[in-house]
């Protein structure tokens, strides 16, 4: 079949409720040039509801393309604000931090952090970890060539002993949608993306809680968990920090809509 013009493309997503129009429509061109996919089929799944993310194979992250594939968390624009918070803990820190991106999805947190920091002449120890296959797999092609595993299991579960009390940067990109928020997602996320990289359960919070029940056991002495969350839930989450014997504060940018919840181990 003969591709759509790409009048008739832009037309076609915007008719669809995309947004940016022009500039995905030129996205899925390229992408149906270079991997020989029909430009009408991607177009098709995206007018259906598909992440244009999915199609490419790839996230724009932090400055970065970051490799995504279908059934893969696709990082948020606005979590750029946490990796930029874990830069900036890094600046403070001498030596080789240890950097691990747990509840890592494609691993972007992780990528996105030691690459700006090797960008400032500095090196980080990476690891990452997720509990889904898809995402382990992904999150390797993004990380292998940085020389950083990438380990299946529960939260801290599958993570080597070494590690424990090592880690000075702990990213935790941990799901904070509540359950019943699901299903007014849009459907690009609640049909594509796991489930449970959404569902945080009745306040959102409940991976976050299993996280910070542990955290302290693996962070070196003043180390940081960063972990994003909802404007309203920071309040809860600085609770269950401090019940865990680490000291909270929140960082939020008007600029990205984020809000960051960090907490410190003490020295």
């Amino acid at each position: 079949m003969t591709p759509p013009a790409s009048t008739d493309v832009v037309a076609l997503l915007r008719a669809a409720g995309c947004v940016f129009a022009e500039d995905e429509a030129r996205l899925l061109a390229a992408a149906a040039a270079e991997t020989g996919t029909a430009l009408d089929a991607l177009v098709a799944q995206r007018v259906a509801g598909s992440p244009l993310e999915h199609l490419l194979g790839w996230a724009e992250f932090h400055g970065l393309r970051v490799a995504v594939t279908p059934g893969v968390f696709v990082p948020r624009q606005r979590t750029a604000f946490l990796v930029d918070q874990a830069v900036e803990l890094i600046r403070e820190r001498t030596g080789h931090p240890v950097v691990v991106d747990l509840c890592c999805g494609s691993g972007a947190l992780g990528l996105a952090t030691a690459r700006t920091v090797a960008d400032e002449g500095r090196a980080v120890t990476l690891a990452a970890a997720d509990i889904d296959p898809i995402a382990v797999e992904c999150a390797r092609r993004n990380l292998t060539p940085l020389g950083a595993p990438v380990y299946q299991g529960d939260l801290f579960h599958p993570l080597p002993a070494e590690l424990r009390g090592c880690i000075d940067i702990l990213l935790c990109n941990t799901p904070y949608v509540p359950s019943e928020m699901i299903a007014r997602m849009p459907p690009e996320a609640r049909d594509h993306e796991p489930r449970t990289a959404l569902d945080g359960g009745p306040d959102g919070l409940d991976v976050f809680r299993r996280v910070a029940a542990e955290a302290a056991e693996w962070l070196s002495a003043e180390g940081h968990l960063l972990v994003e969350a909802g404007e309203d839930q920071a309040p809860i989450a600085l609770a269950v920090l401090a019940e865990h014997g680490l000291a909270g504060r929140v960082a939020a940018s008007d600029e990205h809509y984020a809000t960051v919840v960090i907490g410190t181990r003490p020295r």
